[in-house]
């Protein structure tokens, strides 16, 4: 899928170190309502985000991970969706915030979940990025603690739509 000087396309295996830099760099610099720069809380958050880990989540055959990239092929964002319709990822890097890319990334993970047969996708949201999934239709479920012990965690659900070409194609 192509955006304007941005595409999205499938993550490589080789994609995984450029990838974990975008990851860490978005927690790190743009959820710090969330982790508040408390030294431990980020190092939690950040402890399994390594190139070797992005690897297998990109290999992983229940995982769809994407990346948004520009012309010169340098990723802007990361996103991913289980077989089951769980959005597990959604990094913006810093360079790029505000230009819509998460939101087309998120919009290419839903279609995904789509057609995997998911009529839901759920996630668990950031304070940071609740505006951002609620503005683009997903529901808070209930609050909970944060795993990382940084500010509350927003489990969030969308009913997805079916597409008139997905119609026609019989999917769900």
């Amino acid at each position: 899928m192509r955006i304007g000087l941005m595409q999205i396309r499938g993550a490589r295996v080789e994609d995984a170190a450029e990838a974990c830099q975008v990851l860490r760099r978005s927690i790190a610099e743009l959820c710090i309502d969330d982790h508040q720069n408390e030294t431990a809380i980020l190092e939690r958050w950040l402890a399994n985000k390594t190139p070797e880990n992005v690897a297998a989540w990109i290999s992983h055959p229940n995982n769809h991970v994407f990346v948004a990239i520009d012309n010169e092929e340098t990723i802007l964002a990361v996103g991913a969706v289980t077989s089951t319709g769980e959005v597990t990822l959604n990094y913006v890097s810093p360079d790029a915030r505000f230009q819509g890319i998460s939101r087309a990334l998120l919009a290419h993970l839903e279609t995904r979940a789509r057609g995997l047969g998911n009529a839901i996708c759920t996630l668990t949201s950031t304070g940071t990025a609740r505006r951002f999934y609620s503005t683009a239709g997903y529901i808070e479920q209930e609050l909970r603690q944060s795993a990382f012990g940084a500010a509350p965690s927003f489990p969030m659900t969308k009913q997805l739509t079916q597409t008139a070409s997905e119609g026609s194609k019989g999917l769900p």
